[in-house]
């Protein structure tokens, strides 16, 4: 046992016949963690970008209910009817009537 943790120690398993097998084994490992390294990096810039989405989202989402409530405010008659008369145009006083035009046959 003594031996077998000394040549561990000294790494003779690296030097000895039949070591290509340790080097390939060991370069696998190393290539694996490098992937898991690289995988885990992209998951978390993937994280931080929808995150930053779900923000710009929030935030559209806010202006835009802003700007329908603005909008509605614009379209009301009395809104309208203010602008205008700045203009020096006035609602009419006088109901609308309607007008019926009949198709006469010939």
């Amino acid at each position: 046992m003594k031996g077998g943790v000394y040549s561990l120690l000294k790494a003779k398993y690296l030097v000895d016949e039949g070591s290509m097998k340790n080097w390939l084994f060991i370069v696998y490992l190393i290539l694996v963690a490098m992937l898991m390294i690289a995988n885990g990096h992209s998951y978390i810039q993937k994280l931080y970008r929808i995150a930053d989405l779900k923000d710009e989202v929030k935030e559209l989402r806010s202006e835009f209910v802003d700007m329908r409530s603005e909008l509605m405010e614009l379209k009301m008659e009395s809104t309208v009817s203010k602008k205008m008369e700045l203009r020096g145009i006035y609602p009419s006083s006088v109901p609308p009537k309607k007008i019926k035009v009949y198709k006469t046959e010939e």
